[in-house]
């Protein structure tokens, strides 16, 4: 994924030049790879929040590191099922390590599979990177599926991004 966005780069790049962060890109992750997964959800959770008047600054870097844990690629079932409930603590413990985050930040990450992991959103910026997530998630499973599903999930996700240009 090409960002252009100089303001959201300069909000990003220490996180994206990062060691341990650029090893997402080895990371299987619906249908793609961690990093550009965690690049789209932070990109247009930024957009989002800006065009709200939130806080997009601790939005966009948030919604970056909020996958930011380390599995196996060829994890079995009942790992890749627990690593929904866990990874979003691992990806608080990771982003603590490497970064400075917020309270307001680690909300957002802890919550970001909220209801699937009983961490509520506190923040208004963490219900919205919880909800990007989602349809970034849904559009990059449905490349697995059919043109028909992958077409009506590609012009859902245009049509918001659109609304936020």
């Amino acid at each position: 994924m090409i960002i252009k966005d100089y303001e959201f780069l300069d909000i990003v790049e220490d996180i994206l030049e990062n060691k341990q962060f650029k090893r997402l890109k080895e990371m299987g992750h619906h249908g793609c790879n961690r990093f550009d997964h965690s690049l789209k959800v932070s990109y247009y959770s930024y957009k989002v929040s800006k065009f709200l008047g939130l806080d997009y600054y601790e939005t966009a870097r948030a919604a970056l590191i909020h996958d930011f844990f380390f599995t196996k690629n060829d994890r079995n079932a009942k790992e890749f099922i627990l690593s929904n409930f866990t990874h979003p603590k691992e990806a608080v413990n990771n982003s603590m390590k490497y970064f400075s985050i917020s309270e307001k930040e680690k909300n957002i990450i802890l919550s970001h599979m909220f209801p699937l992991v009983l961490y509520l959103p506190k923040y208004s910026e963490s219900w919205i990177v919880n909800m990007v997530d989602k349809l970034v998630a849904t559009q990059e499973w449905s490349y697995t599926f059919s043109y028909k599903l992958r077409n009506a999930t590609t012009l859902i996700g245009l049509f918001i991004i659109n609304i936020f240009k």
